[in-house]
C-alpha cells in the first residue's frame, strides 16, 4: 500500500462515533485502521439533573465540557444556549464537537490539553463568585470541580453521558493479532485500557503487552506501564499528534 505507513494495521480504541475521523487520517497516510472501541458511550440512565441544568443555563457564568462526548451529549438544544454563556474545552477535539453542536463562544486550554490546562485560563484562575457548570460523564477526576470550588466558584456537576464496557467480546481483535494484521494501537483513555484488558484472554493480553501503543497523555502511559506493556509512546494529545508519532515510529522502523 502506498503512503508512509505502508499498510500498517493501527487499532483505534476510541468510542465508535469518535473513531471515524482518526481512521480517515490514518488511511490517508497509508495505514490500515482497525476500529475496536473499548468504551461504549450511552445517555445517562436518569436525565432529570441534566434537564434541570438545561432549564437554568442562563444562571451560569461558565460551562465546562470535559470531553467531546460531553459536548455531544450535554449541549442539548443549541438554539436555547444563552449567548452570554461561554463554553470551555480542554482541547481541540472537544472544541470542534462544541462547534458542531452549535456553540460559538468556545475557549480552550492554551497549555496542556487537560483539566490542569483549563485551570490556567484567566477566567478559571480567579473564578470567585462565578457559577460554573461542568458537563461530564459519570465518575472521574474531580480536580476541576474541587479546584474551582477552592477558588471560590459555585460549581454544579452534571452527568450528560455514561461510559460502559462494550458488550461484544474481543474475538475480532484477537483474530487480527493471530493473522498478524495489528502493528500498533492508539489508546486515549485509561478506562478504555482497563476495559480492553478485561476483555482479553491470556493470548490477547500477551499480544497487547508486545504491541506498540500510542497514548495521548502521560497518565495513560503510567497506566500502560503498570500493566507491563512493553512499547508505550506518548503522543501530543491531538489527532495530529497521534498521526505524527505514528509516522515517526514507522519511519524509524523501516
Amino acid at each position: 500500500m502506498s503512503g508512509p505507513l505502508r499498510g500498517a494495521g493501527i487499532v483505534i480504541t476510541r468510542p465508535a462515533r469518535q473513531a471515524a475521523l482518526l481512521a480517515q487520517q490514518i488511511a490517508a497516510v497509508g495505514g490500515t485502521p482497525l476500529i475496536f472501541p473499548t468504551i461504549a458511550i450511552l445517555p445517562p440512565d436518569d436525565t432529570r439533573a441534566l434537564d434541570e441544568v438545561h432549564r437554568r443555563l442562563a444562571q451560569f457564568d461558565y460551562a465546562i465540557f470535559v470531553s467531546a462526548n460531553a459536548a455531544e451529549y450535554g449541549v442539548g438544544n443549541p438554539a436555547a444556549w444563552p449567548a452570554a454563556l461561554p463554553a470551555f474545552a480542554p482541547g481541540p477535539g472537544t472544541a470542534t464537537a462544541l462547534a458542531a453542536a452549535g456553540i460559538r463562544d468556545v475557549r480552550q486550554s492554551r497549555t496542556t490539553m487537560d483539566s490542569e490546562g483549563l485551570l490556567e485560563l484567566a477566567e478559571l484562575a480567579a473564578p470567585a463568585g462565578k457559577r460554573v457548570v461542568i458537563f461530564r460523564g459519570g465518575a472521574g477526576r474531580d480536580l476541576l470541580a474541587d479546584t474551582l470550588t477552592a477558588r471560590g466558584a459555585q460549581v454544579t456537576r452534571v452527568d450528560c453521558y455514561r461510559r460502559a464496557k462494550p458488550q461484544s467480546g474481543a474475538e475480532g481483535l484477537t483474530d487480527a493479532w493471530r493473522e498478524r494484521r495489528v502493528d500498533a494501537m492508539t489508546l486515549t483513555s485509561g478506562e478504555g485500557l482497563d476495559n480492553l484488558w478485561e476483555m482479553l484472554d491470556a493470548y490477547g493480553r500477551q499480544e497487547l503487552v508486545a504491541t506498540p501503543v500510542f497514548v495521548s497523555h502521560p497518565r495513560i502511559a503510567e497506566h500502560a506501564h503498570a500493566l507491563k506493556l512493553a512499547h508505550v509512546i506518548v503522543a501530543e494529545p491531538t489527532d495530529a499528534g497521534l498521526i505524527a508519532s505514528l509516522l515517526q515510529y514507522f519511519a524509524a522502523d523501516s
